[in-house]
């Protein structure tokens, strides 16, 4: 008996060594891909909403991107929220409407997602802007080109309290939504 034992575990060993293992049939989907360069990928992620109830006074003051191994980044900016007061929305949407006017906000790619994080893009106090976004134009500082999933961003504008963002992907891939102190992070994965 641990003759066998210690076979079995052997040849666990080298199919798992080899990437040679079975599942049983009614097993879980794996929940990471690799990539070409044999990097694995969480693929665990799903494309339905998300959402989180906060709001802050604190305002929105900066919306910057990054590319990773796996998939693109954007992260909202809002300095002095503990991660606990920072509450959004992200979906996928047909076409990006501007909350309070209606109005249209087209926005390049296969899919659309929508960002909205409940912190104002304005400064309370004076009214005055506190993110340099117009309203239907690109996102200040953040240019897309060389990344593989992100095509387009768009500033929707900020009403109140709320600050929205269209985000332009080149299909409806799957995205997580992380919250770190003073950060909305919206992950949207290369593939499924």
């Amino acid at each position: 008996m641990v003759r066998s034992t210690r076979i079995l575990a052997a040849i666990a060993l080298l199919g798992t060594t080899f990437g040679l293992t079975a599942a049983p049939a009614d097993a879980a989907p794996a929940t990471a891909t690799a990539t070409q360069s044999g990097t694995v990928c969480p693929t665990g992620w799903g494309s339905l909403p998300e959402t989180r109830t906060a709001a802050t006074s604190h305002p929105v003051r900066n919306v910057r991107a990054g590319r990773h191994t796996c998939w693109d980044r954007l992260v909202v900016d809002v300095p002095g929220v503990k991660a606990g007061g920072l509450g959004y929305s992200v979906r996928y949407v047909d076409r990006l409407h501007q909350d309070g006017s209606g109005r249209v906000i087209p926005v390049s790619g296969g899919a659309v997602l929508e960002v909205r994080v409940t912190a104002p893009a304005y400064d309370p106090a004076t009214g005055g802007p506190a993110y340099p976004g117009r309203a239907g134009d690109p996102l200040p500082g953040v240019g897309l080109a060389g990344y593989r999933t992100f095509r387009d961003a768009r500033f929707a504008g900020s009403f109140e309290g709320d600050t929205q963002i269209g985000l332009g992907v080149r299909a409806r891939l799957p995205f997580r939504v992380l919250t770190l102190d003073g950060h909305v992070v919206v992950d949207v994965a290369h593939t499924w």
